[in-house]
């Protein structure tokens, strides 16, 4: 059997809670938001394994994950997202890097890019930009909104994240949205 699998950080839920609440502000974005419980960061997709690789996708995570110490990460601004392109497809929250975080996720990237046979996408070429997905937009009631109809999206906010544990995910995708559970979850620095 194969499982759609990604490593992540999972928020606490009162982080949860702050940022479902994004979506009151915006009423009028024709947008599909993730469920309060969805809400994570992802480190690394690594797309479908079978039952032998997500074993041994647990066992690489966890010995990375003992290298590496618990540490802070700072959720900033609100965005439509990804940065850059002239029709946004999502709303983001975005995170300011950190040396921690960029040395976690550079190791699990070259841990696992080096034993699998999936390369990097484009996306992810252009360097790790730490981010949670908040909404994505229906592309096509977004693109026929009039301009001044259209929010600014670019809000400055200040929430600190512990950074303590990452977890190994799945993702099904179901009609009404992906449905993700945590296939274990590793301790930083244990």
């Amino acid at each position: 059997m194969n499982h759609r699998v990604f490593i992540a950080i999972n928020l606490l839920p009162e982080i949860r809670e702050k940022l479902y609440s994004t979506r009151d502000q915006y009423p009028q974005l024709p947008c599909r938001w993730v469920k309060k419980e969805n809400l994570h960061l992802t480190l690394l997709f690594l797309g479908y394994l079978n039952d032998e690789e997500v074993l041994q996708t647990c066992k690489t995570t966890r010995e990375i994950g003992k290298k590496h110490q618990p540490f802070d990460l700072e959720l900033n601004r609100i965005i439509f997202a990804p940065p850059g392109k002239k029709i946004p497809r999502m709303i983001w929250v975005q995170g300011q890097p950190s040396k921690e975080l960029a040395a976690l996720q550079h190791d699990l990237e070259n841990s696992f890019f080096d034993k699998m046979t999936r390369q990097p996408d484009e996306d992810e070429k252009h360097g790790f930009a730490p981010h949670a997905t908040l909404g994505r937009l229906k592309q096509w009631q977004f693109q026929q909104m009039e301009q001044e109809e259209i929010p600014e999206i670019n809000n400055e906010i200040s929430l600190t994240v512990p950074v303590e544990s990452i977890e190994v995910m799945e993702s099904e995708l179901k009609r009404e949205g992906p449905e993700y559970s945590i296939l274990e979850s590793i301790s930083l620095g244990v």
